[in-house]
């Protein structure tokens, strides 16, 4: 029978490099897995858990009204166009939440209009 691949060389008495050799994998693998599997925060402000969006501390009070009042007519204009998909109570539910969407625009409204514009 032909046999298409020689032998593996003899192993003589490379034992002790074979274990550094291992040793050293196992260290670089351990090291591979900490970086991507446990990574460490580079920055303090990155260790606040469920921080996915901040508002800039420095905004003036006007830009935030308005910023309010275009995100709840657009919350708004959602709930409206999915309530008239529904039927029922889930109909009344939704047309609940657009009735508190509204009222709390109403409120971001007045609030803009009593901003003190410099």
């Amino acid at each position: 029978m032909f046999k298409p691949t020689p032998n593996p060389p003899e192993i003589g008495n490379s034992s002790s490099q074979t274990k550094s050799n291992a040793k050293k994998h196992d260290e670089a693998t351990k090291r591979a897995l900490d970086f991507y599997l446990l990574p460490k925060p580079t920055n303090p402000e990155d260790e606040k858990p469920g921080r996915l969006f901040t508002v800039v501390s420095d905004i003036d009070n006007e830009s935030l009204l308005a910023n309010l009042t275009e995100t709840l007519a657009s919350a708004d204009a959602m709930v409206s166009d999915l309530a008239f998909d529904l039927e029922g109570s889930r109909r009344h539910v939704a047309l609940g939440i657009q009735q508190l969407i509204e009222l709390s625009s109403l409120l971001a409204g007045r609030a803009l209009d009593n901003v003190d514009l410099r």
